[in-house]
């Protein structure tokens, strides 16, 4: 079933053409996943299809009675709302009734009269059916991180407000979810909790994201925009890459084959006669056609990350039993470490646990509480923050440069204007003159990590670097990070990026611990889950114990022999727990192959809930038997 059609699309932004004539449509159960180069017009092309934004040329036809939920980059909000107006916005009976429980209960339950309205929100909940949805609801906010519900918006920070937003799409329950770049400002745990809810349900997704991981596992199809067209490529990154490859190697052979005729056609052209035959009227049509074909297209620019490191010394940072409190809140307790030559640490912990503090102190920012932070003397901080750049004065692009420096030296010793070096950050004559403000959210990513690398560091710390920036940009910078003869520092939420440049982590666990695990961020991460695992097992089987202790007989020390019945049930347990969970598969693919009516969808997540819960209940009994069986 068709959800949405686009047909003609035009959009200028800036006296600049972003695509012209562009035709998308999207089916029901699709994923899809929209990639392209910063500025190429991804975050548009999702609003006109949202209708937050109109093209100039084009029309957007949405099936009738189409529910889409909208989340965008940067979300606009009142600053005065609270996260409980924001969150539950959604008109309708059941949500209304869900909210006005919600109220009661996390509220106003001091209020006078606050019991007859909650007695009364139960009962309309009992009426309605809608126990399962809310406790989905406060899935979904825990989820996120979203506790204090009473806490306007205007009070929170940027990360905060963008998982407000997300929580409020989410909890909409739409048949097309439009998102733009929802990963950012999400730790690891919330994007893997979103990429099982995303999966597991049957809503129809149109999203920019530059998270691969997350791309591989939710989405089904990948959409180019290059130029002004769209590419379609049915499968995972891995795949949009090798026959992206192809489509420009096609791409760069034909130009060249253009180029040869055209030559032989000029040639032609200048030795013809005056008097033109019909004949020679329709070659010459047919030169212009090829000449407007040829003549103007260039090969792909792209990033140039060619800039001379400071020599590196013997020493480059020493820090010696260091500790960092605010008031009772120790966030750095005990902490040494001798930073090593081409090091490349990865850090990781919750929000709040103290990354950016330790990575101001190293930088000198903020002061240790007590120890002592000995840098060599020649390290050369470059500290691109999650913050990025913050101007608030009308600039040009190349005079903000300027301001960092008037000439750069590259890695081969060529010295360079501010203009030339724009230009190795893909800001052409034109965007060089354009204002700050008016750049998009991946150029002003791009243009702070031109501002960083500007002062040639040999320690470069990277916060969040991989938001706002596209896929493209993205593999230039890891491969120019790969052969980075520097001390390397990265704090990213981007598993696939961190899995790359990364070989051992630091993991602040909370309460000022900060662990040094060796290996990259996926081998953590099966480390945790294998660490997780056997200690649900443990209390599962402590739990059975603690159950057989109780009712067995107070002086009896031999084993349970297990019944017929139960010696049968035991037998089989096993078969049926792998069944299960091959049903399970079986059930997660159906709903990723982009197939099956809304009905069979919603179907088949359900399914999975309750075979899932039938797997738990199944393997419980199983250690039960195992326990009475010895």
């Amino acid at each position: 079933m068709n959800l949405f059609t686009a047909q003609g699309l035009s959009k200028t932004f800036a006296d600049r053409p972003l695509f012209t004539n562009l035709d998308i449509s999207m089916s029901q159960g699709q994923k899809i996943a929209l990639i392209g180069l910063n500025g190429c017009g991804k975050s548009t092309l999702l609003k006109i299809i949202a209708g937050f934004e109109t093209a100039e040329l084009g029309i957007v036809s949405k099936r009738k009675e189409l529910k889409v939920s909208y989340l965008g980059q940067d979300p606009v909000f009142d600053p005065k709302m609270t996260a409980f107006d924001h969150v539950f916005h959604t008109r309708g009976e059941l949500m209304d009734a869900i909210r006005e429980y919600e109220d009661c209960i996390l509220l106003h339950h001091d209020e006078p009269g606050t019991e007859d309205r909650l007695n009364a929100a139960i009962s309309n909940m009992d009426t309605l059916g809608g126990w399962n949805y809310e406790a989905e609801i406060n899935q979904i906010l825990s989820k996120l991180g979203i506790n204090n519900l009473e806490q306007t918006l205007g009070t929170m920070s940027g990360g905060q407000v963008k998982r407000v937003a997300l929580a409020a799409v989410l909890i909409e329950d739409a048949d097309l979810l439009i998102m733009d770049e929802p990963t950012n400002h999400l730790d690891t745990d919330m994007i893997e909790w979103m990429e099982g809810f995303l999966s597991a349900r049957a809503t129809s997704l149109l999203m920019v994201t530059h998270d691969r991981y997350f791309l591989n596992q939710v989405c089904n199809l990948i959409l180019e925009l290059d130029e002004g067209k769209l590419f379609s490529y049915k499968g995972d990154y891995s795949y949009f890459l090798e026959k992206k490859s192809e489509r420009e190697e096609a791409d760069q052979a034909t130009l060249e084959k253009n180029r040869n005729t055209l030559r032989k056609e000029l040639d032609w052209i200048r030795r013809m006669p005056k008097a033109r035959s019909t004949k020679s009227k329709s070659r010459i049509d047919a030169f212009y056609d090829l000449k407007g074909k040829t003549v103007n297209k260039k090969p792909d620019e792209k990033l140039e990350l060619d800039v001379k490191i400071t020599r590196i010394g013997g020493k480059i940072l020493e820090m010696k039993h260091v500790y960092k409190s605010f008031g009772d809140n120790e966030v750095i307790k005990n902490f040494s470490y001798t930073f090593k030559k081409r090091e490349r640490i990865g850090i990781v912990g919750a929000n709040g646990s103290g990354k950016s503090t330790f990575l101001n102190i190293i930088t000198g920012k903020e002061e240790a509480t007590s120890g002592k932070i000995n840098p060599g003397d020649n390290t050369v901080y470059g500290y691109y923050s999650q913050q990025g750049i913050h101007s608030t004065e009308e600039i040009r692009v190349i005079d903000f440069v300027k301001k960092y420096a008037e000439v750069i030296v590259l890695a081969d010793g060529t010295k360079v204007n501010v203009s030339q070096f724009l230009r190795h950050f893909l800001f052409s004559p034109e965007k060089q003159h354009t204002y700050v403000s008016r750049l998009s959210g991946g150029e002003k990513r791009r243009l702070h990590l031109l501002t960083v690398l500007i002062a040639n560091p040999n320690f470069l710390i990277l916060d969040e670097p991989t938001n706002d920036l596209d896929l493209i940009t993205l593999s230039i910078l890891e491969d120019f990070l790969l052969s980075y003869p520097g001390c390397l520092v990265i704090v990213s939420h981007d598993r696939y990026f961190m899995d790359r440049l990364t070989d051992h982590m630091f993991i602040f666990e909370g309460n000022g611990v900060i662990t040094d695990f060796n290996g990259n961020y996926s081998d953590y991460r099966d480390w945790l889950k294998d660490k997780l695992d056997a200690e649900k097992i443990e209390s599962k089987i402590e739990n059975v114990k603690t159950t057989q202790v109780k009712i067995e007989e107070p002086k009896s020390v031999e084993k349970k022999k297990l019944s017929y019945k139960e010696q049968k049930e035991y037998e089989s347990l096993e078969a049926e727990i792998a069944k299960l969970e091959e049903k399970k598969s079986d059930l997660i693919l159906k709903l990723n192959s982009g197939e099956g009516n809304h009905e069979e969808l919603k179907k088949w997540a359900d399914n999975i809930s309750y075979t899932i819960s039938e797997i738990d209940k199944k393997t419980l009994r199983w250690i039960e038997l195992l326990e009475m069986v010895g």
